[in-house]
Parts: structure tokens; sequence; C-alpha cells
């Protein structure tokens, strides 16, 4: 394609791509090659009237066999870029690879035109948020009313708004944590000043979460900041929709949960503790038959739900809470609740909603009289990666009894979402089952920006599961040619798995992930970006 032709195509956000219009025939003929990939690199500058690059620096290291001359041209992606992104310790995104050195197989790099069209956009930190549609006089169905039927598969594109916007919150609560992982010395424990993506909200408490377990001191290691190891950490926080354009346009004030996932030493032992225990002590069964009818859950899911710490109460105490004196300050009006959690924090999001929607029945039936039937708020659970927590008769409670909807965000190849209980047990009412309701399954195959071979650590991470969820149309369907997410995070968090023509192109337009900002460690000083858990992301 001539740069005549280029710089006549249509604007940038049309179909076909404007950097080749013929690329949909291509990609069904022929196979795009490294002459044609750079072509379109180059015309995407003359496109975008931005004067032409500094040339990479050159590392010499491998040779580029894919391009003309490569025999003698050095490979910009280093052997030691790639170690350095499969290096990291335990908590680094769940970074199974550490102990399963076979997801480390090199990938084949491939990347459509189209992709390449919108790459420029991509890179931006400028958030470009879908369209607002009003939701108001079907915000029931929204909120899970009816399983979210007709809403998941093909994905409504004002429920996938929703959802991104709670996969933020959760974003936003990783932030926090990383700010100030420190565990609180005083009173109730120390409100973080939370920068919320949607100002819409604004946080009212924060939550903490308490292991029942202490880490020995023989297996604690000098040159770990001493978070990892403390039995009480930030876990997330609530929040509040106090905006009121946006109260209408959702149709009712929403009170949102948000739960993070497993960053300390303690938690990960709490999640290696799967043995199944009763919800309550009154729901201890008095023979075997009974016992297998019994709502139970993972024994470390509930330790941590339940434990007080030395000066906060427990994540269970301080969630009722806040939210009875949020359900009193807005009394009289129509009131949501959410609870949303990524990995660890969609199980303590279930464990959560299952005794709100508990105590907020039992309030209402003392609140009620002949002249006004009271009903509770609505509870709903938006989980994304989240493992099994209960068995059979659990999941039934929540969903039949309490009244619950949940909605399951998954990625096929995470492998969380399939435990604890990968053996199938003697019968069905003493393994983990999932909470019933909706789920919402994304592949990272499916993306345009991400590696065919993207191991276990990205397919679990948050970002990529917000990258997923922003081009999901359905079963069957390609990414969203107009997806807007930037792909920022994607380089910082989870640049290993990024396609390499991606990177490259972030590194001409003058983006290193080295120079975003860094996250403080309990001593205050600097650790790489992503080094443990999760961090938000950029946009």
């Amino acid at each position: 394609m001539s740069a005549a032709a280029a710089i006549a195509a249509p604007p940038r956000h049309s179909r076909p791509s404007p950097l080749n219009p013929n690329a949909t025939a291509m990609a069904i003929t022929t196979k795009p090659n490294a002459v044609c990939t750079k072509t379109h690199l180059a015309n995407l500058d003359r496109l975008l009237l931005r004067p032409p690059p500094l040339p990479l620096p050159v590392r010499p290291k491998k040779a580029l066999a894919d391009e003309p001359g490569g025999g003698d041209r050095e490979e910009t992606t280093t052997d030691s870029d790639e170690r350095k992104g499969r290096r990291g310790g335990l908590l680094n995104a769940l970074n199974l690879s550490t102990f399963l050195p076979f997801t480390g197989r090199p990938a084949t790099d491939e990347m459509s035109p189209r992709s390449l069209a919108q790459m420029q956009r991509l890179l931006t930190l400028s958030p470009r948020p879908s369209p607002r549609g009003s939701i108001a006089a079907e915000w029931r169905r929204y909120h899970g009313e009816g399983a979210w039927k007709g809403l998941v598969d093909p994905l409504d594109q004002n429920l996938r708004r929703e959802v991104l916007r709670y996969g933020d919150f959760v974003q936003a609560a990783y932030t926090a944590f990383h700010s100030m992982p420190s565990s609180p010395s005083h009173g109730r424990g120390q409100h973080r000043a939370l920068v919320l993506p949607d100002r819409s909200y604004r946080p009212t408490r924060s939550l903490f979460a308490t292991s029942s377990l202490t880490i020995p001191p023989w297996v604690q290691r000098r040159s770990a900041p001493k978070w990892l190891t403390q039995r009480t950490s930030f876990a997330g926080y609530v929040a509040v929709c106090d905006n009121e354009r946006e109260v209408r346009r959702m149709g009712r004030r929403d009170i949102v949960i948000v739960l993070r996932g497993t960053a300390t030493c303690p938690e990960w032992a709490e999640n290696l503790r799967t043995v199944l225990v009763p919800v309550s002590d009154d729901d201890d069964g008095d023979d075997a038959t009974a016992a297998q009818n019994v709502p139970k859950v993972a024994k470390g899911f509930l330790s941590l739900y339940k434990t007080a710490g030395d000066h906060v109460p427990s994540l269970s105490d301080a969630i009722v809470e806040e939210v009875r004196r949020l359900i009193e300050v807005y009394k009289g009006e129509e009131l949501s609740i959410t609870v949303v959690g990524h990995s660890l924090g969609a199980s303590l999001a279930l464990l959560a909603a299952d005794e709100l929607s508990a105590c907020l029945a039992a309030d209402a039936a003392s609140n009620s009289t002949a002249a006004d039937d009271h009903q509770p708020p609505p509870v709903s659970v938006v989980s994304f990666g989240g493992p099994k927590t209960g068995n059979r008769a659990f999941a039934d409670r929540l969903q039949h009894e309490r009244g619950v909807n949940v909605l399951r965000v998954v990625n096929a190849g995470d492998v969380v979402t399939r435990v604890p209980g990968l053996v199938k047990p003697t019968t069905m009412a003493e393994g983990y089952v999932h909470a019933g309701g909706a789920e919402l399954t994304l592949d990272s195959r499916d993306s345009p920006c991400l590696r065919p071979d993207a191991g276990p650590a990205c397919c679990h991470d948050l970002e990529a599961y917000l990258h997923l969820l922003d081009g999901f149309m359905g079963s069957g369907r390609p990414f969203r040619a107009d997806a807007s997410r930037s792909v920022a995070g994607l380089l910082v968090y989870q640049r290993t798995s990024v396609k390499r023509a991606y990177v490259e192109r972030a590194r001409v337009l003058g983006f290193e992930p080295a120079a975003m900002p860094r996250a403080a460690t309990a001593n205050g000083a600097g650790t790489a970006d992503g080094q443990y858990g999760f961090l938000a992301s950029p946009s």
C-alpha cells in the first residue's frame, strides 16, 4: 500500500482500517509478513501527522529473522527482558510460572493490521469510557434480577460499562493497599485516602482483613518488607454513589463493597486451608446426612472474613456496620448493594453478600408494619477470577434463600477459577461448586494485543480481565473493533504476555513502563511496578 493511498484512507475510527482497507481480505488469503507490518507502522505516523520517530537503540542480542536484512540486525526484545518479566515472587499476580517452568515457552507473535491501526490510541493514558446510557428504567435487570438473562451473551454495552467500572474500583483497592501496605496500629484502622476512577462514587470506610495465622519468625526473610507477613492488612473499602445526576441515570443509589485479592503471606496461607467448615455454628448438622446439607465454605476464606485484628474489627463486622449506617443515612431512597471482588476478594464478596442479605432482611422485617411492607435493598456480586468458595448447600442458599445475584467473570485460561476441588468428591454435596447466577466467559486468545500462549499469571491478572471484557461482544464473535481501554496497564504488569509489535511500538512512541509511578513499600522505598500483587491501570 503506497503512502498516498494511506493518506487518502478514511478516519482512523472507521471501518475498514485506515492503515489497510483490504485488511479483511488479506487476513483470509495471506499471512501478514514483516514487510507489510513495517509499512503499517510507518503509515501510522503519517496518518496521525506525527514526526518520524528516532531509531530504536541497538541491543546486541539475537538477530531479527523475520525482517528483510534481519540477519545482521539485532532483536529489540532481549533475553534479559524476558527473564525480568518472568521473574517475580509468589505474590506477583499469582505468577504460577515461578514454579511451573513449562509456562515460559516462546510464542508465535503476530498481529492484525487493524490492531496496528488502533495501537497509537490504545497506548495513550487518556481514558475513553463508553457512552453512558440511562438504565433507570431497567436498573434491577442490570443489577442481576433474572440472572442478567439476555445481557451477558451477547454482552450488552450498558452492562459492559457497569462491570468495567466495578473492575476499576478493585484496581483502586490494589493501588490503595500498595500505597500504604502497613497494617493499622490504632483505633478502628486508618481510613485510606482513595481516589476512585469514577468520581461519582465516594469512599466512606476502609476495610481490613485479619488472618488467624501467624508466620513464624524463622520463615521470615530479613530482606522482605514487613507487610508481607503482617496478620492485618487493608482489604478494600465501602463507597456510595453521591452524584445526583448519576443516581438518576442508574435509577437508584448504589452502595458498593470492594475487595482486593491475595497480597500477603498469611493470606496465601489461608488460601491453602481448603477444608470445608460450616459458615456459622448454628449451621452444624447433627448427623452425616444433615451435615451434607449444611452450607459450608473454605476454612481459610472464613478465617479472613471473621477474624478481628488487634486494632480493627473483623471484615464481617465492618461491612455490616457500614452498610447499615449508609442505609440509615439514605433512608427512603431506592438503594442497591453491589459486592465486588477479584480472586480471594471474590470469595470474600460471596461471604459478605450472604451475611448482608440475611442481616438486612432481618432488619427490614423488624421495621416493617402492616401499612408499610419494607423491603431490603437487593444484593448482587460481581466476581472477577474467583475461586470456588463453598459447597452445594452454600451456593443454593445464596441464590434461592438469600436471593443474591452473582455475575462471575472468568477467563477460560484462568486456573484459579477451577480451584479448590479439582478432584471430584464422592458426592457433589461434599465438594466445592461455584455460586449460581450468570457466567461471562472471556478468553485471552481472543485479544489482538496478548500473545496466544499468555501464561497463568496473565490469565488471572485483573487488568487482563478488564482488557478482555472491554473487547468482548459475545461467544464466537471477534474482539470489539472500537475497544478503547488503554493497553498501558498490560505493558506495565504483563509485558511479556503482550505481543512484541505493541511492546516495540510503545518504545518508539516514548512509553517506557520503567518510567511509570512506583508503589511505596512499608519502609517508604519504591518497588518495581507490579512486584507484589496488582496495581491499578494507568487509565
